[in-house]
């Protein structure tokens, strides 16, 4: 309930029919997170007074000499840059992630299906880094690919659990029983009226954040994944980031997400960390 105020949800479950019970406990089940969008999608208001937290495409940002491939090779790794995150510049009250507080978080990977292999490091601001190109960049080859910069802003943004209409109160208003009464009758698979019902609230509650429909978005640092296939972020694993692979290659529509634990997001034990695409 935390990142959301309790009288919009009061006032959006009168609105939308949902006894303020089941509202609640809706509420309980949203988590935050940052959106990375290009320029033309941030809200009119915040066009002129938002700085850039995140860059995809280009040659990353590392220190010479000083990191190396998964493959044991010095210099970058070898799949294409995709993203580079600046800690410092994400809206922290919208992080329930500990990610590192200053430097660049910057992600490799390919959005061709599907990746061999993907890698996060973490580059601190130290000002001793530089532009260089990943290995495959260098004298050809099927890996040679740089995408072209592009600056990308933070948004706030909300996301709820992917099972919350396993919560108890959801699953009485469904049924159409106890205290949230037959306004939720269904037809026992949960494509009643009630489901409708919830779900047109749920949308609600979730861009409740933004001043109408969410803006379209390049990545999503934290919260919960939304994933078109089974949710990784599940079994003890949160959701890192997520990229859209035509936010970045325009004729890739896939999704590469990045998910661990979150004492290895913490701890910054990258290495530990899981990846998965769908398309």
């Amino acid at each position: 309930m935390a990142y959301v105020d309790e009288r919009n949800v009061t006032g959006l479950a009168g609105e939308y029919g949902v006894p303020a019970d089941v509202a609640t406990e809706l509420a309980g089940l949203l988590r935050p997170c940052v959106l990375l969008v290009r320029k033309a999608d941030l809200p009119d208001a915040d066009r002129e007074d938002v700085p850039p937290a995140g860059l995809t495409g280009g040659l990353p940002p590392l220190p010479g000499g000083e990191v190396r491939g998964e493959g044991g090779d010095g210099g970058a790794p070898a799949d294409p840059f995709v993203l580079a995150v600046d800690c410092a510049a994400l809206p922290r009250d919208f992080l329930d992630i500990e990610i590192p507080s200053d430097g660049q978080l910057l992600f490799f990977t390919t959005f061709a299906y599907e990746p061999e292999d993907s890698t996060v490091l973490h580059v601190p601001a130290d000002g001793s880094i530089r532009e260089r190109p990943s290995p495959g960049n260098v004298g050809g080859g099927p890996r040679t690919v740089v995408y072209a910069p592009r600056l990308l802003y933070p948004v706030p943004g909300l996301t709820i659990d992917h099972d919350w209409r396993s919560g108890d109160l959801v699953r009485t208003f469904l049924d159409g029983a106890g205290e949230s009464g037959g306004a939720g009758e269904s037809d026992g698979d949960g494509f009643g009226a009630g489901a409708e019902v919830l779900d047109r609230f749920v949308e609600a509650l979730v861009n409740s954040v933004h001043a109408g429909t969410p803006p379209h978005s390049v990545a999503q640092i934290g919260g919960f994944s939304d994933q078109w296939q089974v949710p990784p972020d599940q079994d003890g694993l949160v959701l890192l980031a997520q990229i859209s692979g035509n936010g970045v290659d325009h004729g890739l529509f896939t999704l590469n997400l990045v998910v661990g634990t979150r004492q290895d997001i913490a701890a910054g034990r990258w290495g530990n960390l899981h990846f998965e695409q769908q398309c």
